[in-house]
């Protein structure tokens, strides 16, 4: 059983004498935390990431960010002591665009060509249609994410739980709200697209788009469910990524 380990940005699960590594995004709204069971899935020769973003859980007391180019600028530095092995990015929803803009970064800027990018329920760059619901009221917020699927509902009745997520909600939604549609610039390492048959944000041809970005090639899976489909099919996700859950090794 790995053990998680704490590192500023990121959630480490493994132990020594990992081979590759795997950096997880998550969605607007999402944490570290929605992972965590992810991060025991994976092989031995795998040390996961998950990227905490401030703002929420052990970063309460730090400020949101705003925008993607401030978020994904944070998230390449940090990453910068983690190049010593190949390295993986999977995004999901909002997770997806940080991570395509990390690709970039780490490529310009530090010469870095990952293994692979991985793209979870979220239109690529050259064809989002953003929207300004971050700046609608609490109650249009709560309507969207209830839409998408993205809680079991309790928390968002809660008044006083409310008043907790919504914050880091609103902050993740100025994120996507004023983000793209951005130039379809190529990334150099293949592209893996993932995207529910039920997804109500998006299509399965939405998703074909990111092969704009893919010369070196794009592969694309659908699964049965809707923009959270992940919840059901954890684990053949994570085959997908190149991981081995447990009972199927």
């Amino acid at each position: 059983m790995k053990a998680g380990i704490d590192s500023g940005w990121f959630r480490r699960y493994g132990a020594g004498g990992a081979r590759r590594r795997v950096l997880i995004l998550p969605h607007a709204g999402g944490s570290a935390a929605y992972f965590h069971r992810w991060g025991r899935e994976f092989g031995e020769d795998t040390e996961v990431l998950v990227a905490r973003y401030p703002g929420r859980h052990v970063r309460i007391d730090e400020p949101f960010v705003l925008r993607m180019d401030e978020l994904a600028d944070a998230v390449t530095e940090a990453l910068l002591p983690f190049l010593d092995l190949p390295l993986t990015l999977f995004g999901h929803s909002m997770g997806a665009s940080v991570a395509y803009e990390v690709a970039l970064r780490l490529e310009a800027r530090h010469s870095v060509r990952l293994d692979g990018l991985h793209v979870s329920s979220r239109k690529a760059p050259h064809r989002l249609t953003p929207r300004a619901l971050h700046r609608e009221d609490d109650d249009a917020l709560i309507a969207e994410v209830r839409r998408l699927g993205g809680t079991d509902g309790v928390p968002l009745d809660d008044p006083a739980l409310r008043a907790l997520v919504l914050p880091a909600i609103r902050a993740d939604f100025t994120i996507v709200g004023t983000y793209g549609p951005r130039t379809a610039v190529p990334v150099g390492c293949p592209v893996h697209g993932y995207v529910g048959d039920q997804d109500p944000s998006l299509t399965e041809t939405d998703m074909t788009a990111w092969a704009d970005v893919a010369p070196l090639g794009y592969t694309q899976q659908v699964f049965r469910g809707g923009h959270f489909y992940l919840v059901e099919e954890r684990d053949a996700l994570i085959r997908a990524l190149g991981g081995a859950p447990a009972g199927v090794r």
